[in-house]
């Protein structure tokens, strides 16, 4: 790593500190742009924090680690890397070093699908509307992107220049990012006759309704597809099935309704969907690694520490 990008990388963990004021996620004066801010490891997404992705972003942790759980797998970043997310997608997201001396500081920018079209000419059109990426992927912060994002963000200390600079930054860093690696993730998402967006339109109805019995065929009719072929593009984008996508939905959201609400666990399994207690400590014991009532316990002792 040179010399350069270790001063950009100081530079930008400072200007991100300097501008968040208390712990968890905040807005900033640029409307793509937004900062999380966390004293103390813990898994706070589904929490405190949204637990959709919900359009297309960036994810870059200026200072510490974080650690992603996306359909049973793993994506730990940090610098020298960052995540690209291309749609609604049900995470555990976990801040694995953060201290009051060294916070977990990380950044958001948003890009929207009006944005990412117009940077696509015909050809790219047409060479990305039948592919299909992996909806979450994590990717190398080269030099020129990190440069540009830093410039974004020191328009925070010059605000008069913001009407007229920001949009020109994110529309530069957004075109990094698309002629990326996984650029063709977020490329994909706005192109009408690729798969991924019927697969997107099916993945937003079960984010709609995810308390109701899902039926495979329904969603297939959405995403006018075939059964086998709406089952694997699905698989393909989100390393889920349709019932384990939904699952995730439910499962975070009782734990968001424990956490933040006096409803007890047999409540919180109806209102999400389950009809049985049993089998939701089960699933929900698999995926935190705690039941429902340690779990609650352990992250209010988070809480006040």
């Amino acid at each position: 790593m040179s010399n350069e990008n270790n001063d950009m990388q100081k530079e930008l963990a400072e200007l991100v500190s300097r501008h968040t004021d208390r712990e968890g996620p905040q807005v900033t004066a640029i409307s793509a742009l937004s900062f999380s801010r966390y004293s103390s490891p813990h898994c706070h997404d589904g929490v405190v924090a949204p637990y959709i992705i919900n359009q297309p972003s960036i994810y870059i942790v200026v200072q510490g680690i974080k650690d992603v759980i996306f359909g049973g797998e793993h994506f730990r970043y940090g610098l020298p890397n960052y995540l690209v997310s291309s749609m609604n997608l049900p995470i555990i997201a976990e801040v694995l070093e953060a201290s009051n001396e060294n916070p977990n500081l990380s950044l958001k920018i948003g890009f929207t699908n009006h944005q990412i079209l117009e940077l696509l000419n015909d050809d790219e059109i047409k060479r990305n509307s039948r592919k299909i990426k992996r909806g979450l992927n994590i990717a190398k912060l080269d030099e020129s992107l990190l440069d540009a994002i830093l410039r974004l963000v020191r328009l925070l200390d010059k605000p008069g220049d913001i009407t007229i600079l920001a949009p020109l930054f994110v529309k530069e860093i957004l075109y990094k990012v698309l002629s990326s690696e996984y650029g063709d993730s977020l490329k994909q998402i706005v192109i009408d006759n690729s798969p991924t967006v019927s697969i997107q339109n099916a993945i937003q109805h079960i984010v709609n309704h995810y308390q109701e019995a899902l039926r495979v065929e329904e969603l297939a009719k959405i995403a006018n597809m075939s059964v086998p072929s709406f089952f694997r593009h699905f698989k393909e984008i989100t390393i889920m099935s349709p019932i384990q996508f939904q699952k995730q939905l439910r499962l975070q959201e009782a734990r968001r309704l424990l956490i933040t609400s006096t409803i007890d666990v047999a409540e919180a399994a109806y209102l999400v969907g389950y009809e049985s207690t049993t089998q939701f400590i089960r699933e929900y014991s698999r995926t935190f690694e705690f039941s429902p009532r340690k779990d609650l316990k352990r992250m209010k002792n988070m809480e006040r520490e």
